[in-house]
């Protein structure tokens, strides 16, 4: 066997791409794919970021270190959107005490998600955490916000703080192409923006026109005569 210095080095990782590794459990020598390692990184949760946990769902009421698990057990092809109690082990899968984070979070919003699922998930406001019984064991109690999909028995979950709300100011921009007086513009912004109007020229100009807040997301823009162009509200 050549040196495998002498061998050229393949820049391009692919899933099915392979080397050469000894076996734990009985010290032979095996293949490793990229995807195999990759996976099992993934699942064990063994790259951290901070802020980020990952735990093994289990239908068994607290099914061991590293688990969350519904109160009375279960779950298992269950929507999301019924999840209200869950048992979280103190440990996430890489072995990272988890308390003292997320009782910092308690009452904020949180997303819990299938780790190679990125459209199953669940977003939450965790609305307690306290110890359970077991010392080894929270229970966390949860208002479900919106999510999409269903539990899956056995498969790793990522939990994280997450909150969409309000972290940046929401801004909308209507655009009139044909004249029209006045423009009534839907936003759906929740609030009583401020709205600049611009005429449909290649050089916009500022319009002035009269603003009546319909309620927190619709306005009405009336003009001296019928105007196209665009509304900035934010």
């Amino acid at each position: 066997m050549a040196r495998i210095s002498s061998y050229p080095y393949d820049t391009t990782v692919q899933d099915k791409d392979a080397w050469i590794g000894t076996q734990a459990a009985n010290r032979r020598t095996k293949q490793f794919t990229a995807e195999a390692v990759a996976e099992y990184l993934n699942i064990n949760a063994k790259v951290n970021i901070g802020g980020q946990m990952s735990f093994k769902w289990t239908d068994s009421q607290k099914g061991g270190a590293g688990t969350v698990s519904e109160v009375g057990g279960g779950g298992s092809g269950n929507a999301f959107s019924t999840i209200t109690e869950l048992f979280f082990s103190i440990n996430e899968l890489n072995g990272q005490n988890v308390v003292a984070f997320l009782d910092y979070i308690t009452t904020k919003n949180i997303l819990l998600g299938q780790g190679d699922q990125i459209s199953q998930f669940g977003h939450y406001t965790l609305d307690a955490y306290v110890i359970d019984t077991d010392p080894n064991y929270y229970k966390a109690t949860l208002t479900y916000i919106g999510g999409n999909g269903t539990i899956v028995n056995d498969k790793q979950y990522t939990l994280f703080h997450f909150d969409i709300s309000d972290s940046y100011d929401k801004t909308f921009i209507f655009t009139q192409a044909v004249a029209a007086n006045p423009w009534v513009v839907v936003h759906n912004l929740n609030k009583f923006p401020s709205v600049s109007v611009t005429d449909a020229n290649v050089t916009p100009r500022v319009v002035n026109a009269q603003v009546d807040y319909d309620n927190t997301n619709q306005v009405t823009i009336t003009f001296s005569g019928a105007q196209a162009g665009k509304a900035y509200l934010n």
